[in-house]
């Protein structure tokens, strides 16, 4: 049993009797049938308190909750702490208003209340980055951390489906290049229990390689990690939540989805992508260096070997068909970047 139906259960008890005592007094008034008068507004409260009581109860109850839930902790705070210093600043305003003629020094201290309480939310809201920056010098903190605190820097990193069963996050967590916290929706760990839950083998292994990553990310400290109760309304894929999500929270998203990333970048929303950061960090070789590579298996062409630098970048040495599980030097003749990543082509190096 709901909530909401309780609350209607309730509201059509109250009503329904408030509706009978309307009745009755309006049947007493009018001089008519005092029993027809309170069965029929009865009835008329009944039907308003079944169908009217959750939008003035828990309706409300629950666009404030997702309003609370949408706003970051920095804003909140800054939003409570700019109220509470209009009421402050209404509070000693309010005795000499008062000290107005009639009818204004009744209706002036309410009016003040009102205006003081949403320009000290408006102005602590509006420049809370400029306010923290204010607060850190005077707690103590050096000028280029002061000068620092103006930069735009992320507090929250959402995660997404795919970048947790890639892997590869827990172990940039760990290096402390990611600065903030690491968020997870639960409608983003509710599709990873529904792939570890697949009836196909390679999608449940993927799913659990992702329960097990986040476990990894929960024991590092390094990186904090939170996961959040928080979800969307109205909307259905997770992708699509995600970038709500994260025009909500304003901050970005952490993916190797290339949709996710094209989505997201067209409705303005910072992304991270794994990929990018891992195509940014491969080793940068040029024509005429030498590297030493092992040959696994054959080329297309005739004659070609192909091998795998340790970030994955792929090798194809001309004539090195005849290598074939053997590590040799070879000289870098072209560098070829293509959409799926960087190529390598080489030939053996020629001995002197």
């Amino acid at each position: 049993m709901s909530i909401e139906f309780i609350f209607r259960i309730i509201g059509m008890i109250v009503f329904g009797i408030l509706g009978a005592y309307l009745g009755i007094y309006i049947g007493n008034v009018t001089n008519q049938s005092v029993e027809i008068s309170g069965f029929l507004f009865c009835l008329v409260g009944i039907l308003f308190g079944l169908i009217l009581t959750p939008y003035f109860t828990t309706r409300p109850m629950r666009l404030i909750r997702r309003t609370l839930l949408s706003i970051s902790t920095q804003t909140l705070a800054s939003g409570l702490t700019g109220m509470v210093v209009g009421l402050i600043i209404a509070a000693l305003l309010t005795f000499p208003i008062s000290l107005l003629p009639q009818p204004l020094g009744k209706i002036l201290p309410f009016v003040g209340v009102v205006l003081f309480g949403y320009l000290g939310i408006a102005v602590f809201v509006m420049r809370q980055t400029d306010l923290l920056s204010l607060f850190r010098i005077g707690d103590g903190h050096s000028s280029t951390e002061a000068s620092t605190a103006n930069q735009p820097s992320y507090r929250t990193v959402l995660l997404d489906t795919s970048v947790i069963i890639d892997g590869r996050i827990a172990d940039i967590a760990r290096t402390g290049f990611l600065v903030g916290t690491l968020l997870i929706p639960r409608f983003v760990l509710n599709e990873l229990q529904f792939i570890a839950d697949s009836s196909d083998n390679l999608r449940r292994q993927r799913g659990r390689r992702g329960i097990e990553v986040i476990s990894q990310l929960q024991k590092d400290t390094s990186t904090p990690l939170r996961i959040s109760d928080i979800d969307v309304e109205g909307v259905r894929e997770v992708d699509d939540k995600l970038v709500v999500l994260a025009r909500q929270l304003r901050c970005p998203i952490l993916t190797n989805d290339y949709n996710l990333n094209r989505i997201a970048e067209l409705q303005g929303v910072s992304v991270l992508n794994v990929n990018e950061l891992a195509n940014a960090v491969k080793l940068v070789f040029l024509p005429g260096e030498s590297i030493e590579v092992n040959v696994i298996q054959e080329g297309k062409e005739a004659g070609q070997g192909v091998g795998y630098l340790d970030d994955g970048t792929m090798v194809v040495v001309e004539d090195g068909r005849s290598y074939l599980n053997r590590k040799i030097n070879v000289t870098v003749t072209k560098v070829l970047q293509t959409a799926a990543g960087r190529m390598i082509f080489a030939r053996l190096e020629r001995e002197d």
